[in-house]
């Protein structure tokens, strides 16, 4: 697109957004109050600009519009943000204190609600000095590597030196927790976790810190080469343990004013927040540094592991950019670990770690050309965007992102700062690309008060009863009123303006000014007045229906609509008709109102036209007399056709349909169908003229029946008594056999027995018979 066209285009967006400003005003009464309610708000001071009884509030508007009320340039008020340079350093790169970021602190005063951008540059500089905390893995699966970063130190100071002129390298290792059941807490294996093929092992720890940065790289290989590899029992380590430390032990560290680089090189994956709990470790990490005298960490078996959101949290606040050195069969893991952690990269190692001093190099180069600016913790009601002006940015976001920066190459950056509303006090935040120490400080205010040239002592513009406050009076004790007009003399001040609260409410509701007991009413939105004793009613704010007020069918009276006579409903939305309601000669089958041409029906009563009762029960039973009485003459036939009025009831000889059933007086059974009719209790009944009534009983056939099966009943009775004693007696007869068969008889002599001695003969007999 060509230069001019683009200019054009600009020129007519700035046009159509100024014309779209608006000041959105409510309560004001004050010049202060008015810049409080936007940017867009502005004041003017022309002592002549408000009309006779017309409020103050009218000298608050836009800028375009108070001009076209014929309020002159030089007499309105409007304090625009502004920016102050505090330090504004040349950008150097090159240097041994070189500058890569301009400014370096300054102050803005931000209106409410008004987006303030300015400019920062940054220029990577030749030579900036970088720090390499190289933090091991000392786990027994990494004894191969052990022995190849013992002669790292010179390689990586020496690559480092090729591009930055000034670097320092320092080392750390780390195991886990030595805990169950991430360690064999026995005594034998906490002194030898290792193995017993291991030669060499140190026992078990968590992280120690071994050798502060330093630019010896032979001081590097010396220490390193005395260091043995340990072990612990599951695969995840202690790796977060480890860097938490790093980051908060700043000091004993000895990171600089430098590029930071923390190298992990490591073959397993990590334990996080939580998993302490398996050893019963319930205290969280308190993020601060805790190693001991001996430089080992004290607090590993005490404090849960930190939580990936705590790593990256303190690795932004101290500027460190990790490299996550990892073998193949964990990179996936540490792949989505950087993607939590800004400014962090994955690099794969080789089974020895011999790729370690390229895969350092790579990683830095990637993370040096990648510059993200974002800021710190920022205060409440202040926001902060950035826009890129390099190639793929453009768009406003959280953080501006410029890839691929060369050294010596300057990137700008559009930061756009916005204050919510008015501050208490001053806020201080800081801004800077992530991985590098300098910051631009940035002291926040915000202009919430009117700067008017105003004239000294009483003016008679106010009655010579009081002051000129940007445009209006402020009034001397003894006075009130928007020209001071009002004297209190003996009244009571308070006692007046309670005269202008309804029922105690906000004085003149709000929408007007209190002068002498008397509500003054100000202008709505719309330039109308409010109106009414206490400036409680308008016009403009009525129920709307299609987006008009009142559906453009009535008058707004306040508040309230007052309806055309073809019109009704709260917004006049509802035409005066019957049409969509007609249900034949009724409106709504009789069972509700026609409201804004549309049925409201009654309970139980349901449906567009009222004519749904699903649920409803049809009174078949309390219509059972009225039929006997109509259509069988049964009953008084008076008494019936008074009270059966609501039902329209005929005769068939063939029913179709039937929906009751009932009985009447003579247990007949009557069958007929009901339909409703319009209204709630009238029914159409259609009445099967044959009853169903059951036959009358066969005397003869009844008695002897019955006389039978007495006799068959007594016949039944006797047998079951004769049965009943037959099988007792056979029961007690089988009981005395059984007792018979169980006796035995013993024969013996009866010792006390003697037989007789004597004999005694006849005389007389002589044996003859």
């Amino acid at each position: 697109m060509p230069q001019a066209m683009r200019i054009i285009l600009l020129m007519l967006f700035g046009q159509y957004v100024y014309s779209l400003e608006e000041c959105i005003k409510s309560s004001v009464v004050s010049c202060d109050d008015c810049i409080k309610s936007g940017p867009s708000c502005t004041w003017c001071v022309d002592l002549n600009f408000t009309k006779p009884g017309e409020p103050e509030a009218v000298r608050c508007d836009t800028e375009a519009k108070l001009k076209e009320r014929g309020c002159k340039q030089n007499k309105i008020v409007n304090p625009p943000s502004d920016l102050k340079l505090n330090r504004n350093k040349p950008l150097s790169s090159s240097g041994s204190n070189p500058v890569q970021l301009q400014p370096q602190d300054i102050e803005l005063s931000l209106r409410p609600g008004d987006a303030f951008t300015f400019q920062l540059k940054f220029k990577r500089a030749q030579g900036y000095p970088v720090d390499l905390y190289y933090l091991m893995d000392l786990s027994y699966s990494m004894d191969d590597d052990l022995k190849n970063v013992k002669d790292l130190g010179t390689k990586i100071l020496v690559k480092l030196k090729e591009i930055t002129g000034t670097a320092r390298i320092g080392f750390g290792s780390f195991v886990d927790k030595t805990l169950l059941p991430f360690t064999d807490t026995t005594e034998e294996k906490l002194k030898k976790p290792c193995p017993a093929k291991a030669l060499e092992c140190q026992p078990a720890f968590g992280y120690k810190h071994v050798l502060s940065l330093t630019a010896d790289g032979n001081k590097f290989t010396k220490i390193v080469s005395e260091q043995k590899i340990s072990g612990n029992l599951d695969s995840p380590e202690g790796g977060l343990d480890a860097i938490m430390q790093v980051v908060t032990c700043v000091d004993k560290i000895g990171w600089g004013n430098s590029t930071r680089l923390l190298v992990l090189a490591t073959d397993a994956g990590f334990h996080m927040a939580g998993d302490g709990k398996l050893a019963g470790i319930l205290e969280p990490n308190q993020e601060t540094c805790q190693l001991d005298s001996n430089h080992m960490y004290s607090k590993s078996n005490t404090w849960d592991y930190p939580s990936v959101g705590q790593i990256a949290r303190k690795l932004e606040e101290q500027n460190i950019q990790p490299i996550f050195a990892v073998t193949e069969d964990v990179s996936l893991i540490y792949k989505e670990l950087s993607k939590l952690i800004p400014k962090s990269e994955v690099g794969v190692l080789s089974k020895d770690s011999s790729n370690v001093v390229n895969l350092i190099v790579d990683a830095y180069n990637k993370l040096s050309s990648n510059i993200i600016v974002t800021h710190d913790a920022l205060p409440e009601d202040i926001s902060v965007t950035y826009t890129s002006n390099c190639e793929g940015g453009g768009k406003s976001s959280e953080k501006g992102t410029c890839n691929n920066v060369g050294i010596g190459k300057e990137v700008i950056f559009d930061v756009t700062v916005k204050a919510a509303k008015c501050l208490d006090a001053s806020k201080t935040l800081n801004i800077g690309p992530l991985g590098f120490n300098e910051k631009l400080k940035v002291l926040v205010t915000t202009r919430c008060k009117c700067e008017c040239d105003n004239p000294t002592g009483l003016h008679e513009y106010c009655n010579n009863h009081g002051r000129i406050f940007c445009g209006t009076c402020s009034c001397i004790s003894g006075y009130l009123g928007q020209r001071c007009e009002c004297s209190l003399g003996m009244r009571d001040e308070a006692a007046l303006r309670a005269q202008c609260r309804k029922d105690n409410g906000t004085e003149c509701e709000g929408r007007g000014d209190c002068e002498c007991g008397v509500c003054k009413c100000h202008q709505t939105d719309g330039g109308k007045s409010y109106y009414g004793p206490y400036c409680e009613c308008d016009d403009e704010h009525c129920e709307k229906y299609l987006n008009k007020l009142c559906g453009g069918n009535g008058t707004c009276r306040c508040g309230n609509c007052i309806c055309n006579d073809d019109y009704d409903g709260p917004a006049c939305q509802c035409k005066k008709s019957n049409e969509g309601c007609q249900t034949g000669e009724t409106v709504c089958h009789g069972r509700g109102k026609c409201v804004c041409n549309q049925c409201i029906c009654e309970s139980p009563f349901k449906g567009i036209h009222c004519d749904d009762c699903t649920g409803c029960k049809l009174p078949c039973q309390e219509s059972g007399s009225c039929i006997e009485c109509e259509v069988f003459s049964k009953g008084q036939k008076n008494t019936c056709t008074e009270n059966c009025k609501h039902l329209k009831i005929s005769s068939v000889k063939n029913l179709f349909g039937k929906n009751c059933q009932v009985k009447d007086s003579e247990g007949c059974w009557m069958s007929f169908s009901m339909t409703r009719l319009d209204g709630f209790d009238k029914y159409t009944v259609k009445v099967l003229e044959n009853r169903e009534c059951p036959e009358g009983p066969n005397v003869p056939l009844i008695v002897g029946g019955s006389l039978a099966g007495v006799a068959l009943i007594g016949l039944l009775l006797l047998i079951l008594i004769k049965a009943l004693f037959y099988f007792k007696d056979l029961k007690e007869w089988k009981r005395f056999e059984k007792e018979m068969q169980r006796s035995k008889w013993a024969q013996a002599d009866n010792p006390l027995f003697k037989e007789a001695t004597t004999t005694v003969a006849n005389p007389v007999f002589t044996g003859d018979s």
